[in-house]
């Protein structure tokens, strides 16, 4: 059984200088209690930690590290990029080439602009859909997550048609009135908020394959049915593909789903690990964004040479190897039937969602379908799941709302550990 000294003292340490110990919220294991672990470094598909323990890695950053940690190409390529000036504020050759090749690679988009993160595409990509669109009003989906922008840190109000009400202090309610919550995979809920908003919204934002109340995957006819609301309405439909682009194929969830959207953010894989976002879409709306059309959206260190160098290769290595994608399903396919068995073996009542890569255990009888039903599942059953799982050298996402994600690095030897590990569970 493996134990954390190191970490809990490093914890203690950076909560003196550091809000809550982390820089983003997850990492403090508020979700499933206990001490977050400190790493030290990683390589393919193994996290080394400040206490001396090798980790089997199942979120790879939470999605960029398609081929595991520290894959040579992308740290050659950036080592060499670092030699010649990490950042200029200024225009560089790679910043075309990388553009150029998300678009030869994506579906539906002449134009991408590069920011630093996916909050920023997110927040950009909505702005822009206000701009060309000249309405105000948006519709996000309850357990997706786009990002700490005001205007997705919304909650439910007390019907379908009401406004949401902020859940963060710092949001203002002027700002929530113009955000629209909608259940995911329930097209009724968001034809009455169009009904009862005529003409006023502007976009519909959604994760295509849900990553944020664990792996939520479309309902048949779900995507395709916001398109056609979208098309009728006038509507602009985004999709946020900071988790499934380049992760699920090469042109991500619109390859997958055969859906096309009108506006498409990207991050994660598109930096190689690196901080990185970028919205895309067709000329005639990129056009309306600055300098060249009237929306602003800037960013001194947007398009930087590290993270355009990190992604550039990252994706050379997508295109070279197409083949990545189907393995990658075939290891979270395995892992899937692992866990189903030896859960099903030990009555304990669960649902797995999986879509490519993308993989989340959930401890109910019934499917999950959607924020509702995520929550409904037994969260203390998951938190002895997770520390079970990470005293034995599984790194699994410390929460339920989460989704693995698995890297090429992974071996099968690796899934056998995996599922090895969770025999020995006694919730």
């Amino acid at each position: 059984m493996i134990v954390y000294q190191r970490s809990s003292a490093l914890f203690q340490e950076a909560n003196q200088v550091i809000p809550g110990g982390v820089n983003s919220p997850v990492r403090a294991f508020k979700s499933v209690g206990g001490t977050p672990v400190f790493v030290k470094e990683a390589k393919g598909a193994y996290l080394h930690t400040e206490d001396g323990h090798r980790l089997i890695d199942y979120i790879s950053s939470w999605g960029p590290l398609l081929f595991g940690h520290a894959y040579e190409p992308v740290l050659a390529a950036v080592t060499e990029r670092a030699k010649k000036g990490t950042s200029f504020g200024m225009p560089t050759e790679l910043e075309t080439q990388l553009a150029q090749k998300v678009v030869s690679m994506v579906p539906n988009v002449d134009k991408v602009r590069f920011v630093n993160s996916g909050t920023e595409a997110c927040m950009s990509g909505v702005r822009l859909a206000r701009g060309f669109t000249g309405r105000e009003k948006l519709i996000k989906f309850a357990g997706c997550y786009h990002g700490h922008s005001d205007a997705f840190l919304i909650q439910a109000g007390s019907g379908a048609v009401t406004f949401g009400s902020p859940n963060s202090p710092g949001v203002t309610a002027g700002t929530a009135k113009d955000t629209l919550l909608a259940e995911y995979n329930n097209l009724e809920s968001v034809k009455t908020l169009i009904d009862a908003n005529p003409e006023q919204i502007a976009a519909i934002i959604v994760e295509p394959i849900a990553g944020n109340m664990g792996c939520i995957i479309p309902a048949e006819g779900f995507l395709e049915g916001l398109r056609e609301l979208c098309d009728a309405n006038g509507i602009l439909l985004l999709f946020d593909e900071v988790m499934t682009g380049f992760r699920l194929a090469a042109g991500g969830a619109q390859e997958t789903t055969k859906v096309a959207a009108d506006i498409v953010m990207y991050g994660k894989v598109i930096g190689g690990g690196l901080p990185v976002g970028a919205f895309a879409a067709r000329t005639e709306i990129m056009q309306h964004l600055a300098p060249e059309g009237p929306v602003y959206q800037a960013g001194t260190l947007s398009g930087n040479p590290l993270a355009m160098a990190a992604g550039h290769a990252m994706l050379s290595a997508i295109e070279a190897d197409n083949k990545v994608f189907s393995r990658l399903a075939y290891k979270a396919e395995l892992l899937e039937s692992g866990i189903h068995s030896v859960l099903s073996e030990k009555g304990i009542a669960h649902t797995i969602n999986r879509y490519g890569s993308m993989i989340s255990v959930h401890f109910s009888e019934d499917p999950v379908v959607n924020f509702a039903t995520a929550a409904a599942a037994s969260g203390p059953r998951f938190n002895s799941y997770f520390h079970h799982m990470l005293a034995n050298g599984v790194y699994l996402p410390p929460s339920a709302f989460e989704a693995y994600f698995l890297n090429d690095a992974l071996s099968e030897s690796d899934i056998d550990f995996t599922i090895e590990a969770l025999k020995s569970w006694n919730p």
